[in-house]
Parts: structure tokens; C-alpha cells; sequence
């Protein structure tokens, strides 16, 4: 047993450009930007309380809270930070505390991976 193996775990993550300049042609340049900005910090808060409410075991708030995160990541074109909130959403409750451990896991690294993606095009026209 002297051989020991770490596992690195990371998500590829794709933003949905074509939801972003939908976004952007609705909206002036300036509006648009807030209001994805103001998604951000949204999603960074209420993964930040998912994870509160699942140390918690508040799986009832947990399925709701994982529930509005789907809404506004697909709002602004994270398709697979919404599909893993709903597959945590989906997991929330004591009947599989492994897979709502796993699922959550991997929605952080999704939502982390997904909201510097966004960030990264900020410095991009859109």
C-alpha cells in the first residue's frame, strides 16, 4: 500500500454563446453586462448557501435553493451548471446522502468553472 493516488478533479465547462449574444441583442451593451454581472454574484451567493444547507442537512431548502440556481445559470448560458443544480435538486434528501455528496461536489466545481468562464469573457466583446 506505498502507492497512493490522487485524483484531480475538474470540470470542462462551455458557455452557451449563442444564449449570451440573445442576451446582449435584447438589451444595450450596458444593461446586458449589468444584468450578467448581477447573475454572477447571484450564483456565487446561492452556491455558497447550498453548501450551508447541505452541511446543514436542510434538504428541503436545499432542493429549492439548487432549484433557482438552474434558472438563472441557464438565463445567462451556464447549461451545465442549471443541468447539475437540477441533478442536485434531484438528490436532495437523506434517501442517498452519496449521491447528493458527489452531485454537489461536482456542482461547485461546475459553478466555479462556469462562473470564470463568464468572467473570462468579460474581457471579450460579446
Amino acid at each position: 500500500m506505498s502507492n497512493i493516488t490522487q485524483l484531480r478533479l475538474s470540470e470542462h465547462v462551455q458557455v452557451d454563446h449563442d444564449r449570451l449574444d440573445s442576451l446582449y441583442s435584447e438589451m444595450d451593451h450596458a444593461a446586458a453586462e449589468d444584468m450578467v454581472c448581477r447573475a454572477m454574484e447571484e450564483l456565487a451567493l446561492r452556491m455558497a448557501h447550498c453548501d450551508r444547507l447541505y452541511r446543514a442537512a436542510d434538504f428541503d431548502e436545499l432542493r429549492k435553493s439548487s432549484r433557482s440556481l438552474v434558472a438563472i445559470a441557464d438565463q445567462i448560458g451556464m447549461t451545465m451548471m442549471a443541468r447539475v443544480a437540477r441533478d442536485v435538486a434531484d438528490c436532495a434528501g437523506p434517501q442517498d446522502p452519496v449521491a447528493l455528496a458527489a452531485t454537489l461536489s461536482r456542482l461547485m466545481r461546475t459553478g466555479e468553472e462556469s462562473l470564470t468562464a463568464i468572467w473570462d469573457l468579460q474581457d471579450v466583446t460579446i
